[in-house]
This record gives structure tokens, sequence and C-alpha cells, in this order.
């Protein structure tokens, strides 16, 4: 693969090219705080009861298969900068109709959580001031945000950038008080040594699998940052400096934190699921008003996210439309931003939150299901075009990327048979078969739709 800033050769051909208003401040802070995400904070909760302390081991092999992952994305967005990133080289790779797939699944995917974390956030403000409609609250974040993402690129940058300064200085001090209680030397605590870790796996090899479930969606995200680098001063510099430092940001955000949560408060502390494994935790310190700040954290994590989803949403889409799988009325870029798109992946987003209200047992469960394990779908698709680029470039003789895959083929075959395995694992679990059936139907009708549209394209 060529160590250049080749697109794909149908986005080069066609539209206004975005603006390259990111810097490598921002580019560097998205990929430090993408990792940091709500699911962390609250959701991580769920898997701790499920898991008791081998949660750790659960967050260990889930990050490691996302490590290998974000490695081989890391190789394709190195070699072939892109603002619709795996879609594009899944193009490349397999074919349009892969790129199709894999691009409107994630396009779905980033709209839903969109509507999803500004109900969220809404609960959480309206929680605060008692009486103010939660969808007010709801409707304005969706405002600010479609405004910030509507105006030039800097603008998103400077929010993530600020936002996930917040969420690293709290994890950050979090970890230090932890680790300071642990080791005893925490001012007015007591150490529980290991006395919370005497049984590893209370719930048996089950609660392990579950624990792992748990931890793999809670990784979500951080494939932003290879949507981001395209649009920098930098590309291959942003890919290769935000891959780089994959390894050491899960395992001391993720692997670490849970490490700390679970030394500090027993598995099957009620509080750890009703208010969070962080206040947990804080409140065993005895951290004054420690429910309250964890509060404005995961409001951070919310608000952050739904500004980062919706960037990502509108440059897939924009994407997909250059690249000839979508309307060529979103096309149009104004200012150097897919507004349109921006508008578009908004709307949808908004539609989520009405759902929510208006059918939330049926229509939006449905929909929630069905963007389940989509991003399964997107490590899929990105294992299966790292491994045929890689083959080809070797064959072609062409200078290696700024990023290589480790110790090729053999890493790669094992990330898609750890996703094949996760995949099997979610069909064996009540709580889980429902959305892996749901998302596979939905990647199913999409293959279909982008296999017709190539074959149509072709005998024009």
């Amino acid at each position: 693969m060529p160590s250049t800033t080749t697109q794909a050769p149908q986005e080069q051909q066609q539209g206004v090219p975005l603006s390259s208003g990111l810097k490598q401040r921002h580019l560097s802070m998205i990929a430090l705080g993408g990792v940091i995400g709500a699911g962390l904070f609250v959701g991580s909760g769920a898997g701790i009861a499920a898991a008791g302390p081998s949660i750790v081991v659960a967050y260990t092999l889930s990050g490691l298969l996302v490590l290998l992952v974000m490695r081989m994305l890391g190789e394709l967005s190195s070699a072939y900068p892109s603002s619709g990133s795996f879609s594009a080289h899944a193009e490349r790779a397999i074919g349009p109709w892969a790129g199709f797939t894999v691009g409107w699944s994630f396009w779905v995917m980033q709209c839903t959580v969109v509507g999803l974390e500004g109900i969220g956030a809404g609960k959480i403000v309206s929680g605060w001031l008692p009486g103010t409609p939660q969808w007010a609250w709801v409707a304005l974040f969706m405002l600010i945000f479609c405004g910030a993402n509507l105006t030039a690129v800097k603008n998103f940058g400077e929010f993530e950038f600020w936002f996930a300064a917040l969420k690293v200085a709290a994890i950050c001090a979090f970890l230090l008080l932890g680790v300071l209680a642990i080791a005893g030397v925490l001012p007015g605590t007591h150490s529980p040594g290991t006395s919370n870790l005497t049984d590893l796996l209370p719930n048996g090899s089950q609660g392990l699998v579950l624990g792992l479930l748990a931890s793999v969606f809670a990784y979500g995200g951080l494939e932003t940052v290879t949507i981001a680098a395209a649009e920098s001063e930098d590309p291959v510099r942003g890919v290769a400096s935000a891959v780089r430092t994959t390894m050491w940001r899960i395992a001391l955000f993720y692997i670490g934190s849970m490490a700390v949560v679970v030394t500090l408060v027993p598995w099957d502390s009620k509080e750890v699921v009703e208010r969070g494994p962080y206040v947990a935790a804080l409140d065993t310190l005895g951290i004054p008003g420690a429910g309250r700040v964890m509060d404005v954290v995961v409001l951070a994590a919310l608000l952050s996210a739904m500004n980062a989803n919706i960037y990502g949403s509108s440059r897939m889409l924009h994407s997909l439309v250059q690249r000839g799988l979508g309307p060529k009325v979103l096309a149009k870029v104004s200012g150097g931003v897919p507004r349109i798109a921006v508008l578009v992946s908004s709307v949808f987003g908004f539609g989520c939150v009405l759902l929510s209200y208006w059918r939330p047992d049926d229509v939006f469960m449905w929909l929630l299901n069905m963007i389940g394990a989509v991003i399964l779908v997107v490590w899929i698709f990105v294992g299966v075009s790292q491994l045929l680029l890689r083959r080809r470039a070797e064959r072609a003789g062409e200078a290696p990327p700024a990023v290589r895959m480790w110790a090729f083929p053999w890493l790669t075959w094992a990330a898609l048979l750890g996703m094949v395995v996760i995949l099997v694992l979610m069909a064996e679990q009540p709580d889980t078969r429902v959305q892996l059936y749901s998302t596979g139907g939905l990647t199913l009708a999409l293959a279909a739709a982008g296999y017709v549209r190539q074959r149509a394209r072709a005998r024009r």
C-alpha cells in the first residue's frame, strides 16, 4: 500500500473537497477522549454485575481485539485517507456493494445513537432542573451540535477538544484517587486490599461471557478518528499517531479503571448498577458530591458523543454520495462542509428521539435492535479489507504505509476469528440474540440492495 494521501478514485473525481481545518491537537484529543464514552462510565456497571472481578479479563480480551481492529484500520487509513474510512476501504477491496453495505449501516447506527445520547443528556439536565421538559433539552442540544457541524470543521474539533479534555481529566483523577486508596495512602480511607477480589468468576464462565459482550460494545467510537483524519492538516501523521497510542489508552482508561473499581467496591453492590461503578467507587472513598460530579462528566461524555456522531454520520453520508452510493442531492459542499449531509443526519437523529416518545415499545426498540451489532459488521469489513488490500499491494510491489498491521496475515486472521467467536456468543445469549438477528437482517438487506445497484451500474 502506498503511504500517500490518495483517496478512493471515486472521491477524487467528484464534487467540492472538504476542508482541512482539524489541527493535530484536535486529532490527538479526539483519539484520546473518543475512547471514553458514557458506556464506560455507566454501562460498565451491568458488565461488572455479571462478570464480577473477571470484568478486567473481559475488557482485556475485548481490548486486544479492538487493538487489532484499530491497527488494521490505521494501516488502511494511512494508505488511503478518506472521510468514508472503512466504507471506502471496503469498496476498494471488495466492491461497491461492500462499501454501500458497511457505509449505510454505520450511518443508521450513528444517527440512532445521536438520538439515544440526546435522550440521556436531556434526562440528566431535566433532573437538575425539575419541571423543565426533557424534549426541550434534547432539541436544544441537537440545535447546538447541528449548528456547530454546519460551520467550519474546526468548530467540531474545538468542541471535541474541550469535551475530551474534561473526560480525560476526570478519569485520570479517578484513577489517581483509586490507586492511592488501594495503596492505603489516601487520607481518611482504608485500603480494601484484595478482599473484593477473592472470587474471580462468581457467576462462572457464563458471567464472563456476558461481561465480554458488554465490554465489546463499550469500545464503539474509536473509529471516528480515522474519519476525522481526512480533514486534518496531515492525515497520514494524524492516523499514525492515533493508532500507535491506542494500546495505552485502552489499557489505562478501560482496563485500569475496571481494575480500580472492582478492587474498591464489592462486585455485587447494588450501587454499581443503580448509580454506576464510578459513583459507587467515589462514594466508597467518601468523596463529597460524587454523584453530581459524575453526572457532569457523563453529561460531557454524552454531548461529546452527540457532536462526534453527527460529524461522523455526515462525513460518511457525504462520502457515500461522492462515491455514487447515495442520492446526489446530498452531495453539496459549501465552505468545506457537507451541510446538507449534516442536516439530514441531524434530522434522522432527532426523528429517533421522537420515536422514543411515540413508539417506545415497538418501532424504537426494533430500531435499537437493528443497530445492536453494527459495530461488529464494521470490524469484519475492516479485517477483510485489510487482508485483501495488503496482499494486493504486496503483489504490486508498492511501498509500505506509515502504519502496518503486526504479524500479517496471522493477527488479521486471529482478529477475524475473534469477531466470529463474539457473533457465536451473541447467538447463544437470549438478550443479544435478537440484536444479532436484527443487525443481520439489516446487513443482508443493504448487501442485496448494494449488489443490485452495482450490477445495474455495470450494465450501463
